[in-house]
């Protein structure tokens, strides 16, 4: 057990304090910078060398921008087809539990009620 005359001594507050950031060189932070995550030179730089590289493989795998947008286009055209069945569909579903699920809910609340008297 450590007696309160041999322990260390708490660090003085000189050692905790932080020391100031420097902004006289950073540039203040503006809507648009932290929108697009750094300056707009250095993310079109970054989008420029990322968009070579992706677009390299792409052509490697001989993909082109063309089948890539007809291919977003008929996936639209699919979801847009089998939203309205499967809301058709589900509609029914509702309608065939309903006619089970509701009388039961009743007949439990009407014997709840029975009860409570």
């Amino acid at each position: 057990m450590i007696d309160e005359k041999t322990a260390p001594p708490p660090p003085s507050q000189a050692w905790q304090a932080k020391a100031p950031e420097d902004n006289r060189w950073r540039k203040p932070e503006t809507a648009l910078t932290r929108f697009l995550g750094g300056s707009p030179g250095s993310v079109i730089i970054r989008l420029f060398f990322l968009s070579l590289i992706v677009g390299a493989l792409l052509m490697w795998l001989d993909i082109r921008p063309i089948d890539i947008f007809q291919g977003f286009v008929r996936l639209a055209n699919r979801i847009w087809g089998l939203g309205f069945d499967a809301v058709r569909e589900m509609a029914d579903y509702l309608a065939a539990g309903a006619v089970v699920v509701v009388p039961i809910w009743l007949a439990f609340r009407l014997l709840a009620m029975r009860g409570q008297r």
